[in-house]
């Protein structure tokens, strides 16, 4: 039986998207990226996955087109010639996944368990969903915030903006 890995993903421009992945552990990065485009309905595009330190700081970059860079340490690394297992060896590690290069917009991914392939799933899966994804173009498009946390707490508050009646004074 094989090993599965499970990811959840997280936005920094939707407090509420979240998508838990499911992926076999010798998936190349360049089928991941496949996977996760598919799953947000993004277009093809040039990306790259970025190993990550506790504070999602880029360590290693595989991109998804060979640079054609000199191997070295820092060179970058084709995503075809990388599996997942490969850059992912711990529970909590980190990934980056840079979709937007000039932006330079980005989900965040963390490894939070490996378990034995169910035989009744198709791997790679998304094992869990909530919220749209942000819009692959525009970050500021209509519905990109939808649902946001902080949004939702603070429209209690919204009652009294513009209201110069309120005396705060006793």
């Amino acid at each position: 039986m094989s090993m599965i890995l499970q990811f959840r993903m997280l936005s920094d421009e939707n407090d509420n998207f979240v998508r838990d992945y499911e992926v076999m552990y010798d998936m190349t990065l360049l089928d991941f990226h496949r996977f996760i485009l598919e799953s947000l309905d993004y277009e093809d595009c040039m990306a790259s996955f970025f190993t990550a330190d506790s504070h999602w700081q880029p360590l290693r970059e595989f991109t998804s087109l060979d640079m054609g860079a000199p191997d070295g340490e820092d060179a970058p690394v084709p995503m075809e010639k990388v599996l997942v297992a490969q850059v992912i060896r711990n529970n909590r590690d980190r990934l980056v996944y840079q979709f937007d290069m000039i932006s330079e917009r980005a989900y965040y991914l963390e490894l939070t368990g490996a378990k034995e392939a169910d035989p009744h799933f198709e791997y790679p899966r998304v094992a869990f969903e909530n919220a749209p994804a942000p819009d692959q173009f525009d970050p500021d498009a209509v519905g990109a915030d939808e649902g946001s946390i902080f949004e939702e707490m603070m429209g209690d508050f919204n009652e009294f903006d513009g209201d110069d009646n309120y005396d705060d004074e006793y």
